[in-house]
């Protein structure tokens, strides 16, 4: 897929915000949560995000720093980008999340030029994780956020920006460039 970004428009934050997930991934419904809910509708309050399109359909969105931050996490790290992200419910699952990670990584790349990307999941989607891992997330911390009642185990999740084997070669020490 090619993915398109652009600075999310109230039509767009409405159509996600009536987005529902099955089970157990309906904990992502924003109508379940007022606090993010009021968030992505009202347009003062939606800095840093982004929906994401392809084809001219809506996919899902990225959000970073301040909003892409769960309550409850350590984010005090310097240089990091913090990165939350939504995929429309019909297009999980389907192998699609690596690549739409990739995309909107690129995208923040160049727009905030960070050293590191953090991230925070629950600790239930296994999902989720298995997509961070495979992109070159690792894990740099737990914490518990308690929302609507309960506690739920969250993992942050930080990689540089800049990936090995992503950047070009420099000559060994030893090896002396070809003329």
């Amino acid at each position: 897929m090619n993915f398109i970004f652009n600075e999310m428009t109230q039509k767009e934050a409405r159509e996600i915000a009536a987005w529902k997930y099955d089970p157990p991934y309906d904990f992502y419904d924003l109508a379940k949560d007022p606090e993010d809910l009021e968030e992505i509708l009202a347009p003062e309050k939606r800095v840093d995000y982004f929906s994401a399109t392809s084809g001219g359909e809506l996919v899902g969105y990225f959000c970073f720093e301040r909003e892409a931050r769960v309550p409850g996490g350590d984010y005090s790290d310097g240089g990091a980008v913090d990165v939350g992200l939504g995929m429309r419910p019909d297009l999980t699952g389907k192998g699609l999340g690596r690549e739409f990670l990739e995309a909107g990584l690129e995208f923040a790349k160049e727009r905030f030029s960070p050293l590191r990307f953090r991230l925070s999941v629950a600790d239930f989607n296994a999902r989720a994780i298995t997509v961070y891992e495979r992109a070159g997330f690792e894990k740099a911390g737990s914490f518990i956020q308690n929302t609507n009642g309960e506690g739920r185990p969250f993992t942050l999740m930080t990689r540089p920006a800049r990936r090995r084997g992503r950047m070009e070669k420099s000559p060994r020490p030893s090896e002396k460039p070809r003329l």
